[in-house]
């Protein structure tokens, strides 16, 4: 489900602040030195470095 227009905007990496890209059900941060993945449940953002997945 994609987020609403506009959220992605305002939206930011709570780790390093980077902005973030969607991917599936996972927001992704776009710097490369963090690349956290958020997940992304019932069409609401989990933005707590602790849920966040590592890059591979």
């Amino acid at each position: 489900m994609p987020l609403e227009s506009g959220l992605l905007e305002i939206l930011a990496c709570p780790a390093c602040h980077s902005s973030l890209t969607e991917q599936d059900t996972e927001l992704i941060c776009t710097d490369t030195s963090c690349g956290l993945a958020y997940p992304v449940r019932d069409g609401i953002p989990v933005l707590l470095v602790d849920e966040a997945r590592r890059p591979d």
